[in-house]
């Protein structure tokens, strides 16, 4: 009898190793490296997507003769949803849905499967976690009645695949895929073998059979989907479901999207009744914001295709340090010290010796250059101690020489402020001309940056 073989996997990246190590040369992770069998693979020559062993070798293609045609979309009644996905659901595409525990993943699966099975497509929920009657309690608790959603608890995968065989729904949900096991593999649910098996095999299903397959990732205390990074090449869509577990507003992410654009974001709001999306979340980020507070200012800012208006702060203090901290929650802490080295050198505020903290309000994450003017603008605000106008906008990119450079799409974002209430926007020069100004508003073009704050905080 053959002698069994074993190796050491990281639990982490997937590094394999013929012995063991106390840390992991892949991903410098320690104490993650596990003992699993190897894996035999059968011989024979299966095709990607064939579902079936085949001797025939498909001859390459001139990529001239190829036919082309648009992915067909299913809609779901979330249009924040379908934003996100770039349009809707595309038939046999795999996506992957990851989130803090508690954030509301399984809630906004199961309102979309809802969604789906009200409009006449079977749709089939597996729950690895929950008993079909936990879940039947969650579902009346969102008030889902629909005679097209099925519910199956099972973890083993094959036994799943024989369930979507007998069924051939059109929508399939996993939740979550750490919990799914293949009895071929000895290693223990979630581990790395078990995880890159599982959506192979899912992969397969959704390809074979044009089945759109929705899985739940659980993620690391760092925040990342937990298991090897193959996960999140392997599918289509990879979506984080973010936002605090003590407020009520989610923010859905896609952060790889092969049908669509990764910039999109849709904010939904976690109610008794279930989750429900914000149409105008730009009135949301604003709706506690301090009047006559110094160090605030709102930018126009783009995500995806949607204007959004959020409000930057800022608190500039002497420090009682040796190096002055600089700290930033929601933009890239490497902008604060970079602007706070342009007002030094080309306003000349004496910033050296001071500490800043600065915050975009509602949880949001802006990394675009268009906020580098409000930020300049609100660290400023702050070391003078002096209010902007709380009707103003600011937008512009803020160059090392001083110089404010032109944005995009910047007749989307004075239309948004406009249509919110504010009265003047603060943008740089040569974006002005060539597009239509909305009544009720007053633009302003500046050039340098001593020039925005001479119009927003006098001088």
């Amino acid at each position: 009898m053959a002698k069994k073989k074993t190796k050491f996997t990281c639990q982490d990246c997937g590094y394999e190793s013929a012995k063991w190590m106390g840390k992991c040369p892949g991903c410098g992770s320690w104490n993650s490296m596990v003992e699993e069998m190897e894996q035999v693979v059968k011989a024979g020559r299966r095709g990607a997507f064939s579902g079936a062993t085949s001797t025939a070798v498909q001859k390459p293609q001139s990529i001239t003769t190829i036919e082309s045609t648009q992915e067909p979309r299913i809609y779901t009644k979330s249009p924040e949803f379908d934003r996100v996905l770039g349009g809707g659901i595309v038939r046999g595409s795999l996506v992957l849905i990851g989130g803090d525990p508690g954030i509301g993943k399984s809630t906004i699966l199961l309102q979309t499967s809802a969604q789906l099975a009200d409009n006449d497509h079977k749709v089939l929920y597996i729950s690895g976690e929950e008993s079909i009657k936990q879940t039947k309690l969650r579902a009346d608790r969102l008030n889902i009645k629909s005679n097209n959603l099925f519910v199956h608890a099972e973890t083993n995968l094959e036994l799943i695949s024989e369930i979507i065989n007998e069924m051939d729904p059109e929508f399939v949900v996993v939740d979550s895929i750490q919990t799914i096991y293949h009895s071929d593999i000895t290693s223990a649910p979630g581990s790395v073998s078990q995880v890159r098996e599982c959506t192979a095999e899912l992969m397969r299903i959704a390809k074979t059979k044009g089945i759109a397959v929705f899985i739940v990732g659980h993620v690391t205390k760092e925040g990342s989907i937990a298991g090897p990074r193959l996960l999140e090449h392997m599918v289509d869509t990879v979506l984080y479901f973010e936002g605090e577990r003590h407020h009520t507003y989610r923010i859905l992410r896609a952060v790889k999207n092969r049908f669509g654009s990764t910039n999109e974001i849709g904010i939904f709001e976690m109610k008794e009744a279930g989750l429900e999306e914000v149409a105008n979340p730009s009135e949301i980020f604003l709706e506690e914001r301090s009047q006559g507070a110094a160090g605030s200012i709102v930018v126009a800012s783009m995500e995806g295709t949607r204007p959004v208006l959020v409000e930057i702060q800022a608190l500039i203090s002497p420090t009682s340090f040796g190096n002055p901290r600089r700290m930033a929650t929601g933009i890239d802490h490497n902008r604060v010290p970079l602007l706070m080295a342009v007002l030094e050198k080309r306003v000349g505020m004496l910033l050296q010796n001071q500490d800043a903290y600065l915050k975009v309000a509602g949880g949001v994450r802006l990394d675009e250059p268009a906020i580098d003017l409000a930020i300049a603008v609100s660290i400023a605000s702050s070391f003078r101690d002096v209010s902007s106008n709380p009707t103003d906008v600011v937008i512009g990119e803020v160059g090392l020489t001083g110089e404010v450079r032109r944005v995009s799409r910047i007749d989307q974002r004075v239309q948004e402020a406009a249509k919110l209430g504010f009265k003047r926007v603060i943008l740089p020069e040569r974006n002005l001309g060539g597009w239509k100004i909305p009544d009720g508003i007053e633009v302003v073009g500046v050039s340098t940056v001593s020039e925005a704050l001479q119009y927003t905080l006098g001088g």
